[in-house]
């Protein structure tokens, strides 16, 4: 199993926004075959460290996760990220 975890700052860290982009997020789950389980979570602390979202996929191998990558539906995400982001921070790791 592997697992990526996405934490994502917005420019706009309204409320509506911070949804807005957690909702295409969520969007992706059971469109692509690979994605095995998602979790998008909103952040309650709201501190200065904090990033505003976070998005954690599991997949059955690091094809998985590779096929996923290059998905339409997450390259159509991947232009909404692009364009609300304000940083990005990732890891993956295998379980």
């Amino acid at each position: 199993m592997v697992t990526h975890i996405v934490l994502f700052k917005l420019k706009d860290g309204s409320k509506e926004s911070v949804e807005r982009t957690a909702q295409v997020l969520r969007d992706m789950e059971g469109k692509i075959d690979e994605l095995k389980a998602i979790e998008v979570g909103l952040d309650v602390i709201h501190s200065a460290r904090s990033y505003d979202i976070a998005l954690i996929t599991r997949f059955d191998s690091l094809e998985a996760l590779e096929a996923y990558q290059v998905h339409p539906v997450h390259k159509k995400v991947i232009e909404h990220i692009n364009e609300v982001r304000e940083s990005v921070i990732a890891v993956d790791f295998e379980s």
